[in-house]
């Protein structure tokens, strides 16, 4: 009988213990603010940027490639005789705040960035249920001049973008992301066309295994602001990541990898085999271990 009274009262400490500490980790999750990692597994969900900034002391290095439309056809091996290609780096100066620079072969672009993370999804004791980081950018197109008498060259060539990334984690395995922006371009080819060009982007992420994700970006410019033939950008890719890389193999019917291009002169139809194979390839780097 004592040894039974003895058992009985040892499984009821085990369990007021268990409860005191139950109660003990509720109170430190009250007390304390987790931040959410990993909305997305690299700076870009596809053409676009995404949430994530590059982290402070590293520089990572891009090479984003399109070949050439599938509907080319076997005589342009469906669109892999013809590249087009964008190299650039993107420097983590601060944990909030990331630059970039990068240069395209079409219309020989170059281009540049600055992103800064406005607030970082939470929970806990501070309960934040999105992120929201702003980027803006200004590129310029320098091919040679088709009327070099003409005036006001260099300012015709510049364009700017301004855009919100508001994105959420929703669990481990999924992430939304939507996209407000402004194009701006100073110089037009027709008069119909808009200079200030407003659109709405829309990106996701579906984790399939521990390294490898499914990716969607969509781009929807508001009505009455391009040419007829331009199209919404639409794309549609996976995520692998090798160690200190990061593979992004995908679909899209844009054929720049900058804002100006890809927002405002998309002219691929997914319905008519308009569609580009491509890939991004990141690889990071340390710079400062500050």
């Amino acid at each position: 009988m004592a040894r039974f009274l003895m058992i009985v009262w040892g499984l009821s400490y085990a369990i007021h213990l268990s409860a005191q500490e139950d109660l003990l980790s509720l109170l430190q999750e009250q007390v304390t603010t987790e931040y959410t990692s990993a909305i997305f597994k690299t700076s870009r969900i596809i053409n676009g940027h995404s949430i994530e900034n590059t982290p402070r002391g590293i520089v990572d290095i891009k090479i984003s490639h399109r070949f050439g439309f599938i509907n080319n056809g076997v005589y342009d091996f469906f669109g892999l005789d013809g590249a087009t290609i964008r190299i650039g780096g993107d420097f983590g100066i601060t944990d909030r705040i990331s630059v970039g620079i990068g240069r395209s072969s079409l219309e020989k672009m170059y281009d540049t960035y600055g992103k800064i993370r406005l607030l970082k999804q939470s929970s806990g004791k501070r309960k934040i249920p999105i992120g929201v980081s702003y980027i803006g950018s200004v590129s310029i197109n320098t091919l040679k001049f088709e009327d070099p008498e003409a005036s006001n060259l260099f300012q015709s060539r510049l364009f700017y973008s301004h855009q919100l990334l508001i994105a959420r984690k929703f669990n481990e395995d999924f992430s939304v992301q939507i996209m407000p922006t402004v194009v701006h371009r100073n110089l037009v080819q027709t008069h119909s066309e808009k200079h200030d060009v407003l659109a709405f982007g829309i990106g996701g992420r579906q984790k399939l295994s521990k390294r490898m994700s499914l990716n969607l970006e969509y781009y929807y410019v508001l009505p009455d602001q391009l040419a007829e033939r331009y199209k919404n950008s639409l794309s549609l890719g996976f995520d692998i990541e090798t160690g200190g890389h990061v593979f992004q193999l995908h679909f899209t019917n844009s054929t720049s990898m900058v804002y100006k291009g890809f927002i405002t002169e998309t002219v691929g139809d997914w319905l008519d085999g308009g569609i580009h194979f491509g890939f991004n390839l990141s690889r990071v780097f340390t710079y400062s271990r500050k």
